[in-house]
C-alpha cells in the first residue's frame, strides 16, 4: 500500500441493522458489511431494540469491513456517523449500562403522554412553533418522558403532578445516579469515546422535539412540559465538529476523530447532493423519509409537514422541510413474513407487473398509525377495492404502489407550502431496485425520478461530510454520483383518478 493512501470510515446505524462503510481518497466505496440487529416486539406491539447490541454490532462491523477491505488500519484518517432518527435512549452515564431497551422510533407507546402534553392548546402551538414538529410519539421527546416513567430504576413522582408540570425523580435521591438521554447518535458517541463526550449534532437535535429550531438550542421549558431537564441533555455540536475520538474499543492502533454526524435521512440528502433550496430526496428504508433542503430560513408547513435542521456545516445552518411515513420496505417485510405471499423482496417487482393493471385494490399500510402528512396515531390499516379477481399478484401490486402514494402525497404537501414544484426526486434506499415501484412513483408524483448507482447514500452522506471536514475531500466529490431516470408516462386523467380513490382509502382509517 502506498504511504498516501488515505481512506474514510462511516458506520450507517439502521432500524435493521448496522453498515460500516469504506471510500477511498476520491470518495469510492470500495468494501461494506453488514450486521443485524433484533427488532424486539412484545404483545402490546413495542418495538425496541437492544442498545449494547447495537454499539457491539457496530465496533464489530468496523473490524469486519477494515479486514474485507484488506487496509492498513493506520490509513484510516475521518470517521462519520449516520442513525436511525428519534430512536430513544436512556443509560447510566458512569457505568454506561442502558436502564431499559431503545424504543424504536416506530413505536407509540408514549402516545398518552403526547395526549397529556397536547391537552393544553397552548403548550401544543407552542411545540410546534419552535420546534417545527407537532406533538407526536413518534419522536423522542415523549419517548424519553416514557423511559422516565416506566424504566427499571426510574420511577414517576406522582405526588408531584400538577397542570403546569410533572417532575420525574430516581428512586434513591442518595445514589446521585445520573442519567443519559439521547437518539443512537449519542449512545455510540458515548460509548465510543468511552463515556468521555456526550453530544449529538444539529440534525439529530432538531428531532427531539426538544430543541428550538429558531434560537438553535434546547427548550427549557418545552422540556420541563416532559419533565425533563434540558441541563441533561447531549451538547449540540455543528454536524462536521470533532465529536471525540474513538478506536473501537482498541482495534485500531490510534484514535481517529469522530468528524461526521448525522441523521440518517440527513446524511441521505447530504449524500445525493441536494446542498441547494428546493432540491429534494426520498430514503425508503423501514419507513421513509422525504426532504427537501429550504435554504437558511426556516419555512413552516401548513400541509402537515415538519421543519427540521438538514445540518450545521462549516458554522451555518440549512432547514429541510421533511415528511415521514412509518411503512415502506416495512410493508414488503410483511408481505413475506407475515402473509408469506413472497420469499423475497426481489419477487415483488415482476409479481407487480404481472398483476391486472385494472385491479382497483388499495392498501393503506397504517400498522403503527398513519405519519406525514396525516400525523393519525390511531388509524389502522385497510385493504380495500378488491373485485373477485383479485389474487395474490394483485395484493403484492398494491403493497408497492403503497409506498408510492404515501411518498406522492408528502411532495404534494411540500409543493404546497414551497411553491416550488417538485422537477426531481432523488431517492435511495432498498426498495430503489424495485423499478416497478420507480416508474409508478415517477407517474403518481409527475416528478422524474433519479435513483442513484450506489445504494448507500446515508453512509455516503456521513463519510463525505468527515472527509470534506476532515480536508481528504472537497464539493468535487459529488461528481461520483451516477444516476438511472424515470420520467412520468401516466396519463395526467389515470393519475387525477388513482389519487382520489386512494386519498379516499385513507380517510377511511384516518380517526378525527
Amino acid at each position: 500500500m502506498s504511504a498516501t493512501e488515505k481512506y474514510v470510515l462511516s458506520v450507517d446505524q439502521s432500524t435493521q441493522g448496522t453498515k460500516a462503510l469504506l471510500f477511498d481518497r476520491q470518495g469510492k466505496l470500495i468494501a461494506r458489511a453488514t450486521l443485524p440487529h433484533r427488532q424486539i416486539v412484545n404483545e402490546k406491539g413495542w418495538v425496541s431494540h437492544d442498545l449494547n447490541e447495537i454499539y457491539t454490532n457496530t465496533v464489530q462491523a468496523v473490524r469486519n469491513v477494515v479486514e474485507k477491505a484488506g487496509i492498513s488500519k493506520d490509513s484510516i484518517v475521518s470517521f462519520g456517523i449516520s442513525n436511525q432518527r428519534e430512536t430513544s435512549a436512556a443509560w447510566d452515564r458512569d457505568t454506561m449500562e442502558p436502564v431499559a431497551p431503545a424504543i424504536v422510533w416506530q413505536c407509540s407507546r408514549a402516545a398518552a403522554i403526547c395526549e397529556e402534553v397536547s391537552a393544553d392548546p397552548k403548550k401544543a402551538a407552542a411545540i410546534r412553533e419552535r420546534t417545527g414538529i407537532p406533538v407526536s410519539p413518534y419522536f423522542p421527546a415523549s419517548k424519553f418522558a416514557w423511559l422516565l416513567r416506566n424504566a427499571p430504576g426510574v420511577r414517576y413522582d406522582e405526588q408531584s403532578v400538577n397542570a403546569v408540570n410533572k417532575t420525574f425523580t430516581v428512586p434513591d435521591p442518595s445514589s446521585k445516579r445520573r442519567l443519559a438521554f439521547g437518539t443512537i447518535d449519542t449512545w455510540l458517541i458515548y460509548r465510543l469515546t468511552g463515556g468521555k463526550e456526550y453530544r449529538t449534532d444539529y440534525s439529530n437535535a432538531s428531532r427531539t422535539q426538544l430543541f428550538n429550531i429558531r434560537e438553535l438550542k434546547w427548550d427549557k421549558e418545552i422540556c420541563r412540559w416532559f419533565g425533563l431537564d434540558s441541563a441533561d441533555l447531549a451538547k449540540v455540536c455543528d454536524s462536521d465538529s470533532v465529536f471525540g475520538e474513538t478506536d473501537f474499543d482498541g482495534y485500531l492502533n490510534h484514535p481517529i476523530p469522530i468528524h461526521a454526524v448525522l441523521g440518517d435521512s440527513h446524511a441521505a440528502l447530504f449524500g445525493q447532493g441536494c446542498l441547494r433550496g428546493g432540491m429534494a430526496k426520498a430514503t425508503y428504508g423501514t419507513g421513509s423519509s422525504i426532504m427537501m433542503n429550504i435554504g437558511a430560513k426556516p419555512v413552516f408547513s401548513r400541509s402537515g409537514l415538519v421543519t427540521s435542521l438538514a445540518w450545521k456545516q462549516n458554522g451555518a445552518v440549512n432547514y429541510v422541510l421533511e415528511g415521514n411515513i412509518n411503512y415502506a420496505a416495512a410493508v414488503i417485510t410483511w408481505l413475506k413474513d407475515d402473509l408469506h405471499l413472497i420469499a423475497s423482496a426481489g419477487e415483488t417487482e415482476a409479481l407487480a407487473k404481472q398483476a391486472n393493471p385494472e385491479d382497483t385494490t388499495l392498501l393503506v399500510p397504517a400498522f403503527s398509525g398513519l405519519g406525514a402528512p396525516y400525523w393519525c396515531s390511531g388509524a389502522k390499516a385497510s385493504i380495500s377495492g378488491m373485485t373477485r379477481t383479485t389474487g395474490k399478484n394483485e395484493i403484492v401490486k398494491a403493497a408497492v404502489e403503497s409506498i408510492g402514494y404515501q411518498i406522492a402525497d408528502v411532495l404534494r404537501a411540500m409543493e404546497k407550502d414551497t411553491g416550488i414544484k417538485i422537477a426531481q426526486l432523488r431517492v435511495d434506499g432498498g426498495p430503489t431496485k424495485n423499478r416497478y415501484l420507480m416508474q409508478f412513483q415517477s407517474d403518481i408524483s409527475g416528478s422524474h425520478v433519479a435513483v442513484p448507482a450506489d445504494e448507500e447514500l446515508s453512509g455516503i452522506g456521513a463519510a463525505y461530510m468527515a472527509g470534506i471536514a476532515s480536508g481528504l475531500y472537497d464539493d468535487a466529490v459529488f461528481d461520483m454520483l451516477r444516476y438511472t431516470e424515470y420520467a412520468p408516462q401516466m396519463a395526467a386523467a389515470d393519475r387525477r383518478r388513482k389519487i382520489t380513490a386512494w386519498k379516499k382509502a385513507v380517510k377511511a382509517v384516518v380517526r378525527k
